[in-house]
């Protein structure tokens, strides 16, 4: 899914940061998120928090399917556009190469060969599958070419909702080389995950989200060695069975 980022800021400045300032978005009169931060534009950052508290939402604003009732969104020039991986990313009934494919019809995306789908394909392991139908691909596969999608789309920000939900382990590994890959080659990722064990392992920073609020912006290591609030607290230790 790909869609610009809006921006007022002037070309003359390029930020490395997506700013949120004084962000509310409302829901039949609920406020269902509520941010104030500024989100760097570099490697991996994690959002977590319980069920229901906005996180989802979160990515939605920052790929601009929804705007903000209050408040002012800065993504940055530099941010051209956006590739948004939802967690059940739907297929067409065509082959795996053909779902690529389809991407050439994108007027925000540049000229792509056929050569260019068979490298990103490769990239991700699928290329020995490009004449199998996309629908008959196991969930792993499916999300490996929802990441192929995300990356033929040349996007310099790539949202994830919960890339490994339900994945076998091998799946998992396979679909996190692939994120580390994609923040190597100079994408900023922003995914949300509800395993903690993973966040350690890829984020760089995390943002913690409670009753739609993001309360806290902290690096990785810190988060989980001295949580900063007491929410964050309570639910890394829910998360991980603490007493």
């Amino acid at each position: 899914m790909d869609k610009p980022l809006s921006t007022s800021a002037s070309q003359g400045n390029t930020p490395k940061n997506i700013d949120l300032q004084h962000i509310e978005i409302f829901r039949s009169d609920r406020k269902i998120l509520s941010a104030n931060i500024s989100i760097p534009l570099n490697g991996i950052t994690a959002v977590i928090g319980p069920n229901g508290s906005g996180k989802t939402t979160l990515l939605k604003l920052l790929h601009g399917l929804i705007a903000p009732d209050t408040g002012v969104y800065l993504p940055g020039p530099d941010v051209l556009h956006s590739a948004l991986v939802l967690h059940h990313t739907p297929l067409i009934k065509a082959s795996v190469k053909a779902n690529l494919e389809i991407i050439k019809d994108a007027e925000s995306v540049g000229h792509i060969s056929n050569e260019d789908i068979d490298v990103t394909l490769a990239s991700v392991g699928l290329l020995h599958l490009a004449n199998q139908p996309g629908l008959k691909l196991s969930a792993g596969e499916r999300q490996r070419l929802s990441l192929a999608r995300a990356r033929l789309q040349n996007a310099k920000v790539i949202l994830l909702d919960e890339p490994t939900a339900n994945l076998d382990p091998g799946s998992t590994d396979q679909v996190e080389e692939i994120i580390k890959n994609l923040a190597t080659q100079g994408c900023s990722i922003i995914f949300t995950s509800h395993q903690l064990a993973q966040i350690e392992r890829l984020a760089d920073r995390v943002i913690f989200i409670s009753e739609g609020i993001c309360s806290d912006l902290i690096d990785t290591e810190t988060f989980f060695k001295n949580p900063p609030s007491i929410n964050a607290q309570k639910f890394i230790q829910h998360e991980l069975g603490w007493k």
